[in-house]
């Protein structure tokens, strides 16, 4: 699984056509996610941001991610992610935030191997959590994690083929 301009594109056509925003927080894909959805013209008419959080302590300062859950589970764990997504979507003032989390390699963390990711999407309404356990390299790892949350994001929005 590769990063798709084209399901990017259909994220932000989705939400252009609805009048609503997207913010981005990423650990693992580095700005990856972001970079995919700038490659798209016109995205800044939905896209207000992203922030990389790589470190667990930024992922609490920044995103306002519990210190507690960070402490006990670690930085990848499926409600980091929703909380790196709610997170980014309060503190970028969005309708729409996405988050990813997880270990690209080459060294397990926090006791979760390599290729483990977790993606979210949270709305107003809706909150989805994908855990993932990813093969390959770090870059491909790293890719796939950007494809899946951009994939999730366009089934949470209907975004059609």
């Amino acid at each position: 699984m590769s990063a798709s301009p084209e399901v990017a594109a259909r994220v932000l056509d989705a939400l252009a056509r609805r009048g609503r925003s997207l913010a981005v927080a990423e650990s693992l894909t580095g700005g990856l996610v972001t970079a995919t959805l700038v490659e798209v013209p016109g995205a800044s008419a939905v896209l207000r941001g992203g922030v990389v959080a790589y470190a667990t302590d930024l992922k609490a300062a920044l995103l306002g991610v519990d210190r507690v859950l960070l402490a006990a589970r670690g930085a990848v764990d499926p409600d980091v992610a929703v909380a790196m997504a709610r997170g980014v979507r309060e503190r970028l003032t969005a309708d729409v935030g996405l988050a990813t989390t997880g270990v690209a390699g080459p060294d397990p963390q926090d006791g979760q191997p390599v290729g483990t990711v977790h993606v979210a999407v949270v709305t107003g309404d809706v909150c989805e959590v994908r855990s993932l356990e990813l093969p390959g390299d770090r870059g491909a790892v790293r890719a796939a994690a950007c494809a899946a949350v951009l994939a999730l994001a366009s089934e949470v929005l209907g975004a059609e083929p």
